[in-house]
C-alpha cells in the first residue's frame, strides 16, 4: 500500500503479486477496497495493481473543481511511471471501462492485452439523466434515497431476489457511506467527469488484444451499447453473461476471476494444424 503525487494530489495504489501486471480499474463507486475478496486470486500468479482514481477510496479530493476523464488516465500514466512499468494489462469496469478505453487510444503503447467489463463507448443522453438523477438525489444527502437510486439497477433483478439477505447487509454498510456528504461531492464530480464521454470515434486507434464482457441483464450500460463497442474495435472478442447484471464481478466472482486470468495469461494465442 502507498502513494504517489500527482501534481500536489496523494493518489493512493496498491501492488501485490509478481508476474504480469494486471491493473485493474474501479467503477464509479468503487476503491481499492472492493477489491479485497479478489487479491488472493489475481496476486497468486501476477502482479495485481489497484488504484483509487482521484476523488475515489484512499485518494484525495478534487474538491470545488471539475474535469474531465482525461485526468484519470494522466493518473495512470504517472503511476506506471512510479513502478517503472513499460507495458500492462488493464482490466477496467463500467467507469473504469471508460477510463481504460480512453488509456487504449491515447497512449496504446502502454497497454498488452484489454479486458472491459460492462463498459459502453460513450455517455447516452439516456445514461446522462441517470447520472443527473444521482447528483439531484446526493444534493438531498439523503443515504437512503441514494442507496435505493443507485445500486438496486446495477444488479440482475434474479440476483437481487436471490441474494435478498446479502443486499440488506449490503444497504446497512452503505447508506452512512451515501450519507457523507464528502463522498456524495466526490461522487458528483466523477459522474460529472463521464458526461462528456465518447469514444465512438477513437475506437479503430486501438490495438491491444481487446476482450469484452457484458452481462444480459445490465440496465445501466445495455447489452446493445456493448456490442457496438464490440463491433468498432477490431477484432475484439465479446462474451456475453446470461443473467448477470452491471456487477458482475459481484454476482458471479468465480467466472470473473477466470475470465480475466484466462484472457491475460493465455499463452496459446493461434492454432496451428
Amino acid at each position: 500500500m502507498a502513494t504517489f503525487d500527482y501534481k500536489g494530489r496523494s493518489i493512493y495504489y496498491d501492488v501485490q503479486g509478481e508476474g504480469k501486471p494486471i491493473l485493474i480499474l474501479n467503477g464509479i463507486m468503487m476503491s481499492t477496497k472492493s477489491w479485497e475478496p479478489f487479491v488472493s486470486s489475481f496476486s497468486d500468479k501476477n502482479m495485481f495493481i489497484r488504484l483509487d482514481f482521484i476523488d475515489q477510496g484512499q485518494s484525495d479530493r478534487l474538491t470545488n473543481s471539475l474535469y474531465m476523464q482525461e485526468l484519470q488516465v494522466e493518473i495512470i500514466m504517472t503511476l506506471l511511471h512510479e513502478l517503472n512499468l513499460a507495458k500492462v494489462n488493464v482490466v477496467g469496469i463500467s467507469y473504469g471501462g471508460e477510463i481504460a478505453v480512453k488509456l487504449a487510444y491515447l497512449h496504446p503503447h502502454v497497454i498488452d492485452r484489454l479486458v472491459l467489463f460492462n463498459t459502453t463507448s460513450y455517455t447516452s443522453p439516456w445514461l446522462a439523466e441517470i447520472g443527473h438523477s444521482w447528483i439531484n438525489i446526493g444534493k438531498t444527502r439523503n443515504g437512503q434515497n441514494y442507496y435505493q437510486a443507485t445500486i438496486p439497477i446495477i444488479y440482475s433483478p434474479s440476483f437481487y431476489e436471490k441474494r435478498l439477505d446479502w443486499m440488506k447487509k449490503r444497504e446497512a454498510y452503505l447508506i452512512p457511506i451515501f450519507s457523507n456528504p464528502e463522498f456524495l461531492d466526490a461522487m458528483e464530480r466523477l459522474t460529472l467527469s463521464a458526461e462528456s464521454y465518447d469514444a465512438r470515434e477513437y475506437l479503430s486507434k486501438i490495438t491491444a488484444p481487446t476482450l469484452i464482457v457484458s452481462g444480459d441483464e445490465d440496465y445501466l450500460t445495455p447489452l446493445a451499447d456493448q456490442k457496438k463497442l464490440h463491433q468498432a474495435i477490431k477484432g475484439s472478442y465479446h462474451v456475453i453473461l446470461p443473467g448477470v447484471g452491471h456487477a458482475s464481478m459481484y454476482e458471479v466472482p468465480m467466472l470473473f476471476v477466470t475470465i480475466v486470468l484466462g484472457f491475460i495469461n493465455a499463452k496459446d494465442i493461434t492454432y496451428t494444424v
